[in-house]
């Protein structure tokens, strides 16, 4: 019995970052999409009648809602809303130093290209606090970086 619980919840913990991948690879794809239709659509400017311009910019068209609407899906990802930390709103500066409980592994998000930010290096992590993005040191608590209101836009 207890080894069929701790598969189970194996199994589960490989899914969530699997899903993850899944919805940035839909994003990278679409992206792509609407680069090859606005290929598409260039071409036919060129060297089409109007006939095909009309239909390429239909495509167009539709390439770009699905990416809207793959980003909209990632944004809606339950992993990345209602954030909230159980003590009040502070906004750190470069070089303060904090306390342990603010960088405790609760507010440890793993890092993801979606991000736009560079890998931590070696002992450094990155930390939530409300909508800010903070590098700090593991070591002493130093803050090295600070991306304001990082989680805002998305």
């Amino acid at each position: 019995m207890k080894t069929k619980f701790l598969t189970v919840g194996l199994i589960a913990a490989m899914m969530v970052p699997a899903a993850a991948q899944a919805q940035t690879r839909e994003i990278r794809e679409d992206r792509r999409d609407v680069r090859e239709e606005q290929r598409e659509l260039r071409q036919a400017q060129r060297y089409g009648d109007r006939g095909d311009i009309r239909e390429e910019r239909r495509e167009l068209r539709d390439a770009r809602q699905d990416l809207r609407d793959s980003k909209r899906d990632w944004r809606r990802d339950t992993r990345y809303q209602n954030y909230r930390a159980p003590f009040r709103y502070q906004q750190f500066a470069v070089g303060a130093t904090i306390r342990p409980n603010y960088y405790a592994p609760a507010y440890r998000p793993s890092w993801d290209s979606r991000w736009g930010v560079p890998r931590a290096g070696r002992n450094l992590t990155y930390v939530r606090h409300y909508n800010d993005l903070l590098l700090v040191n593991e070591r002493n608590g130093r803050v090295i970086k600070v991306y304001r209101n990082h989680f805002r836009w998305r």
